[in-house]
């Protein structure tokens, strides 16, 4: 995990989130041209997140297919999740906020717990 980089945002007209995690550090952006919050994660959330990123698929990443639509007509804002390891990135197709594709969903939502705390 050293050198990858875990990235999930969330924008739309009105909203904007960007939740960096690297290296047992994570910073959060709550909106547009704000300053980045940066803080360390701990042991045992560093360790969730690494079980959740052992159990997705780089390859697949970018084929999964959204459960719901909303992001369409702007029920909800646009989520992507992108990683970059040893220089190449894999990134996902958007999908609504709040409603990630089962296969990253545990680790989509351990990364939105950032920007609750």
């Amino acid at each position: 995990m050293k050198s990858t980089q875990i990235e999930y945002s969330a924008m739309s007209r009105g909203y904007y989130k960007s939740i960096v995690v690297q290296n047992k550090s994570v910073s959060v952006v709550k909106e547009r041209n704000a300053e980045a919050v940066k803080s360390n994660i701990d042991d045992a959330k560093w360790n969730k997140i690494v079980d959740a990123y052992s159990k997705v698929n780089l390859e697949s990443l970018n084929t999964l297919k959204a459960p719901t639509d909303k992001r369409t007509y702007d029920g909800a804002a646009i989520g992507n999740l992108k990683i970059t390891k040893d220089g190449k990135t894999y990134e996902t197709a958007g999908f609504d906020n709040g409603f990630p594709p089962k296969e990253i969903e545990k680790l989509v939502n351990l990364l939105v717990d950032f920007s609750k705390e």
